[in-house]
């Protein structure tokens, strides 16, 4: 058996709550969160700053955006998907 490591993303699924829906920029064209509601989400580093970045699962969006702040989001739950 090898012992070599893939970069294989670990089968979880996150939970976020969306705390802030405000400030929603003028040309941005797709789904906005709303406050108090759930998303599946995925937390992926923006290749440029390095910071984390919220995606929402399921979500349309126009380029450039499609990520929203971490400051928007508070982590509900992480289920093992097995």
């Amino acid at each position: 058996m090898s012992k070599v490591k893939l970069p294989v993303p670990t089968p979880v699924q996150h939970f976020a709550r969306c705390v802030d829906d405000s400030r929603r920029p003028a040309d941005y064209v797709g789904e906005w969160p709303e406050e108090g509601q759930i998303y599946p989400v995925r937390v992926l580093t923006h290749a440029r700053t390095g910071r984390p970045q919220v995606h929402i699962l399921g979500f349309y969006a126009e380029a450039p955006y499609g990520a929203f702040a971490t400051e928007r989001f508070a982590p509900v739950a992480s289920i093992w998907l097995n």
